[in-house]
C-alpha cells in the first residue's frame, strides 16, 4: 500500500532527525580549535550528520523507526 511506504519514510526521517541531533549533541561534526575549516566546515557539518544518520537508519538505526511506524499507523486508523 502507498501509504504504508510513505508511512515508513516519513518514520526513517524522523529516526534520523533525532539520531543527528543525538550526534550533534556528541560532539560530531563539532568545530576544531586548531586547523579548522572556519565558517565553512560549521555551516556543513549540519548536512554531514543528516547523512550519517540517514545511513544508520538504512543500516538499521536504533528501532524508533519502527515505533514510529506503528505510532503513526495506528492515529491513521483510529481517525
Amino acid at each position: 500500500m502507498q501509504s504504508d511506504a510513505a508511512l515508513h519514510r516519513v518514520a526513517q526521517d524522523l529516526e534520523a532527525s533525532f539520531l543527528a541531533e543525538m550526534l550533534k549533541s556528541a560532539g560530531l561534526g563539532k568545530v576544531r580549535e586548531s586547523f579548522g575549516g572556519g565558517a565553512g566546515e560549521e555551516q556543513f557539518s549540519s548536512f554531514l550528520r543528516q547523512a550519517q544518520a540517514k545511513e544508520m537508519v538504512r543500516a538499521g538505526g536504533i528501532g524508533l523507526a519502527e515505533s514510529f511506524y506503528h505510532a503513526l499507523k495506528e492515529k491513521m486508523n483510529a481517525d
